[in-house]
């Protein structure tokens, strides 16, 4: 099982890279992000979070990226924490509107909540330093999804040509 999954994202790395535009500077980008959530439900108030987030650009159109934070859901009973860790597909729809998607583990940290699964569709804009967002996040084994806005600050770490 684990060879396949390698396999294929030894493929969907070597087709982008195929597909690539030629001349486009690739590399690294990295942001700082904070987040705020409401809970499509009554089990939590609301949520806060920070996050960094890793992307590197294949081409202009596309991105592969990795979040990273620490999440608080602020609750009527019990506050609980986790920290995600996820991988996403970036595709630009035109300079600076994007559709991702992301997927990852939630692992719970504090409270009464252990480790969950991450499914989340994303609509966001981005220019050369300002990243903003609205997401649904879907959690395998929580009470309650949330709808997400992260305002970042990324830079390119990119090397110029």
């Amino acid at each position: 099982m684990k060879n396949r999954i390698y396999i294929a994202l030894t493929a969907l790395l070597v087709s982008f890279t195929s597909f690539s535009q030629s001349g486009y500077n690739k590399g690294f980008r990295l942001g700082f992000g904070l987040n705020g959530g409401f809970p499509t439900d009554g089990a939590y108030d609301g949520s806060l979070g920070i996050d960094a987030r890793a992307q590197y650009d294949f081409t202009r159109k596309t991105s592969l990226t990795l979040t990273s934070g620490y999440t608080h859901l602020f609750g009527q009973q019990e506050d609980v924490g986790f920290v995600p860790a996820k991988l996403g597909f970036k595709y630009f729809l035109g300079n600076q509107f994007y559709l991702m998607g992301e997927a990852g583990a939630a692992f719970g940290v504090n409270g009464a909540i252990d480790n969950s699964l991450i499914v989340a569709p994303v609509f966001g804009f981005a220019n050369k330093y300002l990243d903003a967002s609205v997401r649904y996040e879907h959690y395998s084994d929580y009470e309650t999804d949330q709808i997400a806005l992260r305002l970042a600050y990324g830079f390119s770490l990119k090397k110029k040509k």
